[in-house]
């Protein structure tokens, strides 16, 4: 967490220093800007805090139909369509709603077998009324027609082809006089009201996807909100994109989401206590990541920091930094160009050495003149500050060991 606060660098002081310390005793690379500059440039200051994270992971979704409620309407038979409804590509339908009509000279047939079998008493409680009407619904022959039948004893040659359920026709291939082979595809639909929704996520992404999990869906234009639900199918890899399909299932009782849709999907994600900062407050050079602290009087010390997860413009710091310090959260590249040239005249008054502590390059004519010089073994230290030369004089054995 971090507390945002305005250029105000020069009205709150560090303990660390004071407007009376020699600036040699800062840690190399620190520098100091006037209250009027800060201002000029827009810097801007926080205050790092530790705290439980909430983050919510906001991601593109496509809607898509279910797999297991997609309806292919397959040929039976060999036939020709007589007649085409009104119903296409994108249509919305009700289960049992009549879609075309066809003739097949293989139903006429088994018409003509069935009324036989019901016309002789002798048959009429035998089997094989019972498969003659097996075989005009594995034809392709609804019930109702088939009712029809026994009713008025008269063969049609149209047969009805009909929506096996309510939803969403998503391919159609007849046209009226055209003929048709069996097996042949002729009507695809969906039943909409469960739905999947497809999001691709990165690979440090998919810990956060567990099963049952619940996200929010919505749609800016339907204005309407959806709780998905993460399935258990495991995630699959897209070679293409180098990202994980995760599948959402979501209820769509009134079919307000289509296939190919596109909708935001929100996932709250809680993390561990830990130290996050703006990403903006982060200065990557790509060798390594700095974050300028505030040392109060307008000093501000490059602070080297290892950095965690990132969500958003957010980013968690693994080491570096303490809560309480007041760190730079806007303004960080004009503040390291000052830094670097602070850097390159200590490289040209003097010859910077690494202190052993630390780890903070230091100038060694500075250190000297502050008094912060120890020999050891023949060989000089130099210290970035009173303590790191106290602890050196404590364990010297332990930092000169040290490759």
């Amino acid at each position: 967490a971090l507390t945002d606060n305005k250029s105000d660098a020069g009205t709150l002081t560090n303990p660390r220093i004071s407007a009376g310390v020699d600036p040699s005793s800062q840690p190399s690379g620190t520098v100091r800007i006037s209250q009027e500059k800060l201002q000029t440039i827009g810097v801007r200051m926080g205050v790092v805090e530790k705290s439980a994270v909430t983050r919510t992971l906001r991601l593109l979704g496509r809607v898509a139909p279910d797999e297991t409620r997609i309806f292919k309407i397959k040929a039976a038979v060999d036939g020709i369509i007589k007649e085409v409804y009104p119903v296409t590509t994108g249509s919305t339908v009700k289960k049992g709603q009549v879609l075309a009509t066809y003739y097949s000279p293989d139903i006429y047939a088994a018409q003509q077998g069935f009324l036989i079998a019901l016309s002789s008493d002798r048959f009429r409680s035998n089997l094989q009324v019972q498969v003659t009407e097996s075989r005009l619904q594995f034809l392709g022959m609804s019930a109702s027609q088939i009712e029809e039948l026994k009713k008025t004893g008269k063969i049609t040659e149209n047969i009805a082809l009909s929506s096996p359920a309510t939803g969403f026709v998503l391919a159609r291939a007849v046209s009226p006089e055209l003929n048709f082979q069996k097996g042949e595809e002729l009507y695809r639909i969906a039943e909409l009201a469960r739905v999947w929704i497809f999001v691709d996520i990165y690979e440090n992404e998919a810990k956060y996807f567990r099963p049952r999990v619940t996200a929010k869906v919505s749609h800016p234009q339907l204005g309407k909100e959806f709780q998905a639900k993460v399935s258990d199918v495991l995630p699959l890899f897209d070679t293409a994109t180098r990202t994980l399909k995760v599948r959402l299932e979501v209820d769509n009782p009134e079919f307000l989401l289509r296939p190919d849709m596109f909708v935001d999907v929100e996932l709250p994600i809680r993390l561990p206590p830990a130290i996050t900062i703006p990403s903006d407050a982060v200065f990557d050079s790509g060798l390594k990541k700095t974050v300028f602290v505030d040392l109060g009087n307008g000093s501000f010390e490059p602070r080297e920091v290892e950095a965690g997860w990132r969500f958003g413009n957010w980013v968690e710091i693994k080491n570096g930094l303490q809560p309480g310090e007041r760190i730079v959260t806007s303004g960080t590249f004009l503040i390291d160009s000052e830094s670097r040239l602070e850097l390159a005249a200590a490289g040209m008054v003097g010859t910077l050495s690494k202190d052993p502590v630390c780890g903070l390059e230091v100038s060694m004519s500075k250190a000297e003149k502050a008094g912060r010089k120890v020999l050891y073994k023949g060989r000089a230290y130099y210290f970035s500050s009173d303590e790191c030369k106290v602890q050196f004089e404590k364990k010297p054995d332990h930092y000169t060991e040290k490759p």
